[in-house]
């Protein structure tokens, strides 16, 4: 009796072991690294931080293999050549499914304003007085997808190497799926980037621009008109341009912004710290931003080219933002984990 006591003891103890044991490089996914999971402070109580990335609270993730660069434009390609994929982008808009992220009674707008397109970074020829309205910068661009980022005429030369932008949620599902792969939860995605440091990363300027090499693909100058781009680039730049961190990762600040699967809820983080440590959080049940409460939301993170120490300084670890879930732009795009 007391040997088989003992091994019900045993096993169990013995899976937690080799469950968390780094896999051997011949285990390795190509173009992946293997992120060995453990406890961490997600979020911030830092007065720097937006009122979404707080309260700090305690998360314990599991082991997970993660893409060292964001997905490129050439990646991308192949899947769209090998199934024959098309971006929200490349279609025509559903009213039907348009409406219900507007408000009760918004008129349908004419047909031919229903044409397929992306939100494409126009920086103004003139300072912008004040940073409260995007469409100072934004522009709908019939034509702009994933293979012409700027709208009709631009093209991908030059930038196979580049993360593959104007990717709508469902979109960097379709390709995840096709390589066996998924999207990050929002807790792996930071603990990731935090590349085996337990303490929050705060980056300032300083951070990004150090022995004068820039560490990030970020926005230097006056935003969004006046870009120095002292860091070498107006836009996205070639994946792993920049030094990796801790894990290996590139990019997980700067560059593009990045999907997650989680569900964006202002007031996620406000559940998740009551309830001592969260183990392998997947995100709220339902989307929520008061800013625009009838749009369904996920969760991104990193910061992008776009990022400036004089309009949202995203590019800190604990940075998030809700993006609408059939939303494609210039800097939204993503990488697997698995």
């Amino acid at each position: 009796m007391m040997k088989w006591t003992l091994l019900l003891f045993f096993l169990p103890a013995c899976a937690f072991f080799f469950a968390c044991q780094s896999p051997g490089k011949d285990d390795q996914p190509e173009g992946m690294v293997w992120i060995p999971g453990g406890q961490f402070t997600m979020g911030s109580n830092d007065q720097k931080s937006y009122e979404h990335e707080r309260p700090a609270h305690l998360i314990s993730v599991d082991g997970f293999w993660m893409d060292i660069t964001e997905v490129t434009n050439l990646q991308y390609k192949k899947f769209v050549e090998a199934t024959g994929y098309v971006t929200v982008a490349e279609r025509v808009p559903d009213w039907e499914v348009l409406k219900l992220q507007l408000p009760a009674g918004t008129p349908k707008p004419d047909d031919s304003l229903l044409a397929p397109g992306s939100l494409v970074f126009t920086p103004p020829n003139e300072p912008v007085l004040t940073l409260n309205d995007w469409s100072k910068w934004w522009r709908w661009k019939t034509g702009a997808n994933w293979r012409s980022p700027e709208g009709p005429g631009s093209t991908l030369e030059g930038r196979w190497d580049h993360p593959v932008v104007h990717i709508a949620y469902e979109d960097a599902v379709a390709y995840c799926k096709w390589v066996g792969k998924r999207l990050p939860t929002e807790a792996e995605w930071e603990f990731a980037a935090r590349g085996g440091k337990q303490e929050l990363v705060h980056l300032s300027d300083a951070d990004l621009s150090m022995d004068g090499k820039f560490t990030a693909n970020y926005f230097q100058g006056s935003f969004p008109n006046h870009d120095l781009s002292q860091d070498g680039f107006k836009g996205t730049s070639p994946v792993a341009t920049f030094p990796a961190n801790g894990y290996g990762l590139y990019d997980m600040i700067g560059n593009v912004w990045e999907w997650t699967g989680d569900l964006y809820h202002i007031g996620y983080y406000q559940r998740l710290s009551r309830n001592g440590v969260s183990r392998n959080p997947k995100g709220p049940e339902i989307s929520y931003d008061p800013i625009e409460p009838e749009v369904k939301k996920y969760v991104t993170k990193g910061g992008s080219f776009l990022c400036a120490s004089d309009y949202c300084s995203n590019y800190r670890i604990s940075a998030r933002q809700g993006t609408a879930f059939d939303t494609g732009l210039s800097h939204i795009g993503f990488r697997c984990v698995k």
